[in-house]
């Protein structure tokens, strides 16, 4: 038999197609954990059921699920859990527009022009390790109670995380990159624009997705003690009057959120950024 196949083209040995395949299956791991891997949460909350209910773990601190679950469906049709949550989620998204557009903008700034990243890194870096919650009280005094306070609260946390994956995407960009769009006549901002911004790409998504976990864990915290209103405030105070059933529905509908926002920032940088391997 001839080296080449009909259509022309060499074929490849047997053992060689085998040594592919099997890298492939490696690469995609086991059918088996395939399988299993996206049910696991429903596996463990099943085990806490059977827990709560034999009693190994007290039902005061850790009721059943489906406590819960009864619980949740009760809040949702009163309206309440929607009202909790459309407030936490107008707050988040308010915030995270402001903190995420400057935190961009000044991210390919910096990561572009050294001498302005060598003046004003030290002291973002310098910002970035203080608690965010910490500085909650300063920002009461100065814009009060009311809904201000928890839009840049939301805002200054998000900045930090968009402005230094930013940076870091564009110091990556290699310079061979900006060489050719010079020589071919693009100016300073169209090069910051059409090629460090979409290298920076990947970093600016994994600065999106840890910018929305930091973000409803500030604005919970926030809701704590600045507001009536929220999921924060939800669970505070269902734990004030020992509601723990109550107070799982609030940290519970966070963690949905959050992996909510998550994944459709993932389905997103999938189709803007499809050369990354997922």
């Amino acid at each position: 038999m001839s080296a080449e196949s009909q259509t022309g083209t060499p074929a490849i040995p047997a053992d060689i197609e085998r040594q592919l395949v099997a890298a492939v299956q490696q690469e995609k791991g086991s059918r088996w954990t395939r399988r299993i891997g996206p049910y696991t949460p429903i596996l463990l909350i099943l085990v806490w059921e059977l827990l709560s209910r034999v009693g190994v773990l007290d039902v005061r601190f850790f009721p059943a699920p489906s406590s819960i679950i009864e619980t949740f469906v009760k809040m949702l049709l009163d309206g309440v859990l929607l009202e909790h949550t459309a407030m936490t989620l107008s707050r988040i998204l308010i915030g995270f527009v402001l903190g995420a557009v400057p935190g961009v903008l000044l991210g390919v700034l910096l990561g572009s022009v050294r001498p302005l990243r060598q003046l004003l890194e030290p002291i973002f870096a310098s910002l970035l390790p203080i608690p965010k919650v910490a500085i909650f009280p300063l920002l009461l005094l100065i814009f009060g109670l009311g809904e201000t306070s928890k839009y840049v609260i939301v805002a200054i946390g998000v900045f930090f995380y968009l402005f230094f994956n930013t940076m870091s995407g564009v110091m990556q960009t290699p310079p061979l990159l900006n060489d050719v769009a010079r020589a071919n006549g693009a100016t300073r901002m169209q090069r910051w624009f059409t090629v460090s911004f979409p290298y920076a790409l990947p970093s600016i998504f994994t600065g999106l997705k840890l910018a929305t976990g930091g973000a409803f864990v500030i604005i919970a915290a926030s809701e704590f003690v600045g507001s009536q209103s929220g999921l924060g405030y939800l669970i505070w105070s269902s734990w004030s009057t020992f509601a723990v059933s109550k107070m799982y529905v609030g940290i519970v509908t966070i963690s949905i959120l959050g992996y909510a926002a998550t994944s459709l920032e993932g389905f997103i940088e999938r189709r803007v950024v499809p050369w990354v391997k997922y």
